[in-house]
């Protein structure tokens, strides 16, 4: 009797697996996705290889880690969670030093397959496969807290990557961080993440009546093998995803020497830097404000809907009136953590317990599909070095399709079996 009422008197287990992805997540995003500018600009510093060289290594790098993220499903099962994300941890520190000792371009592009394969056993679709096991009624608040480890990364490792390859030099520099980021994973796998409410005897939201949300039980619906592919529910939340993303990302690479004209290079660092902090603000006020019966896709689509006023501003703006462009900033990064963390929620209302397997692949898509925003962007403001308009357009006209892609799916109703 004493036993059961101090356990469950405890906190329940499944918020410091909450914590422990918000870790894992700051160390996935910081090492494998806000890296690789830093990456590049210190390997071509080093060696001297052309922008287009080490932008293409960046590409492979995405594309790398859009092939196994797909796969993910397959090796939790065959491996388990705790040993692939340690795998992956080790793979993802072998490429950072990869990229720091290269001194050929065909051991650059090997490194950033390590790296790509490795960075994604701690991103998006990992992450939401360490926290949905534990969640269901509650699950928006956990997943929006454990993503938010995403933007932190970028804050703390943006910084830290350059005063560390300043100090130490790169190869020295990833070493450490490696080695750090392996200890730390091994760990958490180990005595936090790795676990699952079977293994302690609990059951979702730490209560024993854990169920979708009752207002939406009829979106539900269980997909299996390949129809997934000809779901249109599918194929929309995959669409709005990649949308979303590639003008996100596309833009976002080029925001900063955007801004720099009007601001200066001090105050576009400070402006940038907001706009993480606005993700953190808005991931965190979705998950948490979120009505338990709402409709995701439009919540998804109101998130997009604030970033693409936030692009109207930096048209209006001409990106010369620094107050406007601050506030077109900030909206616009809003929206940024919730392109990731809404579609694995609207995941989990359609697809049930086939969202395990539906998550990844959007994940993969969109992340096939953001590799290439960098460039095409960039291709973008070369055909029209005078004005900033083209840029700003397109990335609002994406934006406004992705709207499209979440809406067209917001009625269909799961086929009768």
């Amino acid at each position: 009797m004493n036993s059961t009422a101090d356990t469950s008197a405890q906190p329940f287990f499944g918020w410091r697996v909450v914590a422990g992805a918000f870790v894992v997540a700051v160390f996935g995003w910081g090492l494998g996705f806000y890296g690789p500018p830093v990456y590049l600009h210190a390997v071509r510093e080093m060696r001297g290889w052309s922008v287009g060289l080490v932008s293409a290594a960046v590409t492979v790098h995405y594309l790398c880690g859009a092939i196994v993220v797909a796969n993910l499903p397959k090796l939790y099962k065959r491996l388990g969670l705790p040993a692939v994300t340690r795998a992956g941890s080790a793979l993802l520190a072998l490429g950072l030093v990869g990229w720091a000792l290269a001194v050929e371009p065909w051991q650059l592009f090997a490194a950033t397959i390590l790296t790509g394969c490795g960075w994604v056993t701690l991103g998006a679709a990992a992450i939401n496969a360490m926290v949905s096991p534990w969640f269901v009624r509650q699950r928006p608040k956990a997943l929006s807290t454990a993503y938010n480890g995403a933007s932190v990364g970028g804050i703390i490792f943006s910084p830290l990557w350059v005063w560390l390859i300043g100090w130490l030099g790169f190869a020295q520099a990833a070493a450490l961080i490696g080695a750090v980021t392996i200890a730390i994973i091994v760990w958490l796998t180990a005595k936090v993440v790795g676990r699952t409410p079977a293994d302690m005897g609990l059951q979702a939201d730490g209560d024993a009546s854990a169920g979708l949300p009752q207002s939406t039980p009829s979106s539900v619906a269980t997909v299996a093998g390949s129809a997934l592919w000809a779901d249109w529910r599918f194929r929309t939340l995959a669409a709005g995803m990649a949308l979303g993303l590639f003008a996100q990302i596309g833009l976002l690479a080029h925001l900063f020497s955007l801004i720099v004209p009007a601001l200066g290079e001090g105050w576009a660092g400070i402006v940038a830097g907001l706009a993480t902090a606005s993700a953190i603000a808005g991931r965190t006020a979705f998950g948490w404000l979120m009505p338990p019966g709402a409709d995701r896709r439009r919540w998804a689509a109101l998130s997009y809907g604030v970033q693409i006023i936030g692009i109207v501003l930096l048209v209006v703006s001409d990106l010369q009136a620094p107050a406007v462009i601050l506030a077109g900033v900030l909206l616009f990064g809003f929206g940024i953590g919730n392109a990731t963390s809404l579609p694995p929620l609207i995941a989990q209302v359609e697809f049930g317990s086939e969202a395990s397997r539906a998550v990844p692949l959007i994940v993969a898509i969109a992340q096939a599909a953001y590799a290439f925003a960098p460039g095409a962007f960039g291709l973008i403001r070369e055909a029209s070095p005078a004005s900033v308009w083209p840029i700003l357009l397109v990335a609002l006209a994406i934006k406004l399709c992705a709207i499209g892609a979440f809406v067209a799916g917001v009625r269909i109703r799961p086929r009768s079996n």
